[in-house]
């Protein structure tokens, strides 16, 4: 049992190869996934670059309140990048490092260390969004908009998946491990679609957030997407969620404990994280909501760098 989820994991002995584990999530008496479906969440919540650009990666243990830990740094000072995970191998994409970047790294959720080269994604670009089914990882929007996908054991370049329903960059995303659902972006559009993320294809229309913002951040229970904070004309403090599942508009769901935008958001199938983000200025501030209710985010501590368009994902 890791931080409130039922996990099992099946593990490669002859290769000792646990970068794609597979497994059950049981997240408030809903299981997500089959037996060998993979788990693209989990205990640890990692947090890596962000406006400097800095190489900085941090975790924090979602279950627990309390202030980040150094977890190791990038291969290069990156920051308007993306991130997504298999459950144990996380995987941070794109940005800007003084350019625009096409460089994919990663590291091992439950080792703390530097990052390793992945490969490229299909175009360099910046202010993308990336979620997971586990199994595959999807980077979507930001500048040059493509879709791209990367099977995240096997290391290698990416590959083009299709296109969003409206080309956008400052967006976020998130899954319940068979559908990947984008949401808002600049300038400041309301504006969420969706793809299947075992398939490759254009993206389909969902519906719309509760109201049109950029920079916001995204996180799910795996039943549940929830969008918090962005910058409308100003930092927001808006929370509002979707069921996955179902296509249909956004609901309210709260309000994050500052109003703040270029934040990062993670979960561990109960809980999600918001971290960083610009609010007065450079902020350190990690919150967190329990997606599967509605309310105001909590105070949860701090990052161990105060930074902005940093990117976060989760796993064991």
């Amino acid at each position: 049992r890791i931080g409130g989820l039922n996990m099992s994991l099946t593990i490669n002995h002859q290769t000792n190869d646990i970068s794609n584990a597979t497994g059950t999530v049981t997240v408030n008496g809903t299981e997500v996934g089959g037996d060998n479906s993979p788990v693209w969440y989990g205990s640890r919540g990692l947090f890596g670059g962000g406006g400097g650009p800095v190489n900085t990666i941090d975790y924090i243990t979602i279950a627990s309140t309390g202030n980040a830990t150094d977890f190791g740094d990038l291969t290069v000072a990156v920051r308007q990048l993306a991130a997504c995970s298999s459950g144990v191998r996380g995987v941070f994409g794109g940005g800007n490092s003084g350019s625009n970047t096409n460089v994919i790294e990663y590291v091992t959720i439950a080792t703390p260390g530097n990052a390793i080269d992945f490969g490229d994604l299909t175009v360099a670009r910046t202010s993308l969004a990336a979620c997971s089914s586990g199994t595959r990882g999807i980077f979507g929007g930001g500048t040059g908009y493509p879709i791209d996908y990367i099977t995240i054991a096997t290391t290698g370049n990416a590959i083009d998946f299709g296109d969003l329903t409206v080309n956008r960059t400052n967006l976020a995303a998130c899954s319940d491990g068979t559908k990947g659902v984008f949401g808002g972006g600049a300038a400041t559009y309301n504006t969420i679609d969706y793809i299947t993320i075992a398939t490759t294809g254009n993206a389909i229309d969902f519906g719309d957030l509760t109201a049109g913002r950029k920079d916001l951040a995204a996180c799910s229970s795996g039943t549940r997407g929830i969008f918090g904070g962005g910058w409308i004309s100003a930092n927001s403090n808006i929370i509002d969620y979707i069921t996955i599942a179902t296509t249909g508009n956004a609901t309210d769901f709260g309000d994050l404990s500052v109003a703040r935008s270029a934040h990062a958001s993670c979960s561990d199938g109960t809980k999600g994280v918001f971290g960083g983000g610009y609010a007065a200025d450079s902020s350190d501030i990690i919150d967190y909501v329990t997606i599967d209710t509605t309310g105001n985010a909590t105070d949860f501590g701090d990052l161990t760098v105060a930074r902005y368009q940093l990117a976060s994902c989760s796993g064991a």
